[in-house]
């Protein structure tokens, strides 16, 4: 194993595809050496940017002795293909989400890696924000009592803007549109209020801007306690925030909302402040980690899986 670890970048098909070949060049215990992409002209581009070599041959890269882990920011309908290449390869993988199409293909791939000896981490990174560190010790306390309800908004103007590259709105890549995409984030943290066991009742999707996917959803759930949870995504909102809001028996949690947006709790006596920490190490950080410790990011990898599934029944409800 090198050191520094020697990382490579997969493709630019995503548009987190820099910011995470970035973390390589920044992270004091990785080093990026390549980057690959089956569309030649995007790779290079990206290649040009980081100042790194760019390669054509995915399987000469994954050869080389010297390389330890990459980055995976391919279309999600490539993660079993190339991810497994990854995996079969020896080398570490960290891979933005979904992990695959498919809870069933993202076992196959967890399970190959177990084998291998790989470590896999998966891009989930409100998890380790302060504000989600701050409301999970709120629900430890069980200042809000009994949860009912639940409501996680992320939403941004990349359709509405145009900014969002026309892959995006592809179904065959990327799996669907704003849902699959930019509602994981809600989703996961959703599942984090309210458990992972959820089940998915109302999936309402609409297409605003004619692009052939959802760039408007609403998704609700159930918990096997009976709160209810909201999921809200889109691509054509320019000045949503981001925000959480938790109702229980006994008070509420609001995060995001209103003139200051940070963090309150009302118990019945107005809104208190609730200090928000500074942020845990980021999903990258927690993969080289493991990588050096040798153990699996195991609570990543069950939230990971979870979030698919989540995405999968949501998708159905919405056909």
């Amino acid at each position: 194993m090198s050191a520094p670890l020697r990382i490579a970048a997969l493709s630019a098909w995503h548009v987190h595809a820099e910011e995470y070949a970035r973390e390589a060049q920044k992270h004091p215990d990785t080093e990026l050496v390549a980057v690959w992409d089956e569309d030649v002209e995007r790779g290079r581009a990206l290649a040009e940017s980081l100042e790194v070599p760019f390669t054509g041959d995915l399987d000469q890269l994954l050869a080389r002795e010297d390389l330890d882990g990459v980055t995976v920011t391919t279309a999600t309908t490539a993660h079993r293909d190339v991810i497994g290449r990854v995996i079969a390869a020896g080398k570490h993988v960290f891979t933005e989400k979904l992990l695959a199409p498919t809870v069933e293909e993202g076992e196959e791939l967890l399970a190959s890696a177990r084998a291998q000896g790989v470590r896999v981490t998966v891009s989930l990174p409100r998890l380790a924000h302060g504000y989600t560190l701050a409301l999970q010790r709120v629900l430890t306390e069980e200042t809000l009592g009994r949860i009912t309800y639940s409501r996680v908004r992320l939403a941004h103007n990349g359709s509405v803007a145009d900014w969002l590259p026309a892959r995006f709105y592809d179904p065959a890549e990327a799996i669907g549109g704003a849902f699959s995409d930019l509602a994981a984030h809600p989703a996961y943290l959703t599942q984090l209020i309210l458990g992972t066991d959820l089940r998915v009742r109302s999936a309402t999707y609409t297409d605003m801007t004619g692009r052939g996917v959802e760039d408007n959803a609403v998704v609700t759930v159930t918990s096997t306690d009976g709160a209810i949870g909201v999921i809200e995504t889109g691509f054509v909102t320019p000045t949503s925030p981001f925000s959480i809001e938790i109702q229980g028996t006994t008070g509420s949690l609001q995060y995001g909302l209103g003139a200051e947006g940070g963090m309150s709790v009302d118990v019945g006596n107005g809104p208190v402040a609730v200090e928000v920490p500074a942020d845990a190490a980021n999903p990258f950080a927690q993969w080289v980690a493991s990588i050096r410790s040798g153990e699996d990011t195991t609570e990543n990898l069950e939230r990971a899986q979870a979030l698919t599934a989540l995405v999968v029944a949501a998708n159905a409800a919405a056909a």
